[in-house]
């Protein structure tokens, strides 16, 4: 590993200021667990650059309804919609939702994920099963709705080139081992398959399927890893960009995936770390 350079050297981190431009206007986007941190992020950009927004929540209806707030203040259209992911049942009526209101989906971002950590003799059956079944289940169950409307309705030339995209939200640790987290790092090497093995299915029909796989991202999933000086120090030794992420970074992706300018892209995963992966071994990140 290079040697670690004096943070004295170091030029001033500056983060991006990125006007908005409505490279999806017309086009009508779901985001799931989208209350809060990159999701919320996600929506707002999305909304931003011309897209109606169906805000997904599991818990907070006045956040969720928040984040509906700012982007019809972009001038765009959104509701909040409640759903567990990982029930069929949720996902079909989160659909039948958005439908009503919107008439058809253009985007899938497959967003909703958590964590429950443990050492693995001391991880229970309940939290294996609820991280596979929000973080892995819950974009099988969405793809499956999104792909079933992408086919039916087609292209539309005047919206988009693509019938559809689905964007899958996945992390570092879809490639790399993170001890203590068997069933959140087990969950992203599923979303890792499940989505080329969708992009490959599906890419005939002009259905685009991509990942966005986030390093170390200032979210509260990861607090620990950034809100104290001394944390945030150790944290940057493993990302060679020296600055933490911040969800707004994973926002403006996710627009540029979802547009015709990335059309020739499918079955591609875009990690977004500031370099992180470059580290072998490390034990922290997305």
């Amino acid at each position: 590993m290079a040697k670690t350079p004096d943070p004295s050297s170091l030029p001033e981190v500056v983060k991006p200021s990125c006007e908005a431009i409505k490279i999806l206007k017309g086009q009508k986007a779901l985001v799931t667990g989208a209350s809060s941190g990159i999701g919320e992020a996600i929506a707002l950009a999305l909304g931003k650059a011309g897209a109606d927004v169906a805000v997904n929540y599991i818990a907070d209806e006045s956040t969720a309804q928040g984040v509906v707030e700012a982007i019809r203040k972009e001038g765009s259209r959104a509701i909040a919609v409640h759903g567990d992911v990982s029930k069929e049942a949720d996902v079909l009526n989160v659909y039948q939702q958005m439908y009503k209101e919107f008439g058809t989906i253009d985007i899938l971002v497959n967003n909703a994920g958590i964590q429950r950590d443990a050492p693995l003799e001391k991880m229970t059956l309940e939290h294996w099963n609820q991280v596979i079944g929000v973080n892995l289940t819950g974009q099988f169950l969405c793809a499956r709705e999104a792909v079933k409307e992408f086919k039916r309705r087609g292209v539309r030339k005047e919206v988009s080139c693509a019938a559809g995209k689905i964007i899958c939200m996945s992390s570092v640790h879809q490639m790399i081992p993170w001890a203590g987290h068997v069933n959140y790092a087990s969950s992203k090497g599923g979303i890792h398959m499940l989505m080329e093995s969708i992009a490959q299915e599906v890419a005939p029909f002009r259905i685009r399927v991509n990942s966005i796989a986030p390093g170390a991202i200032r979210t509260a999933i990861n607090k620990s890893a950034w809100s104290t000086p001394e944390a945030y120090n150790e944290l940057m030794k493993l990302v060679p960009y020296k600055r933490i992420g911040e969800p707004e970074d994973i926002a403006h992706c996710a627009v540029w995936l979802a547009s015709d300018y990335a059309d020739y892209i499918t079955g591609t995963t875009i990690f977004i770390d500031g370099g992180m992966t470059l580290f072998p071994g490390f034990e922290t990140g997305g």
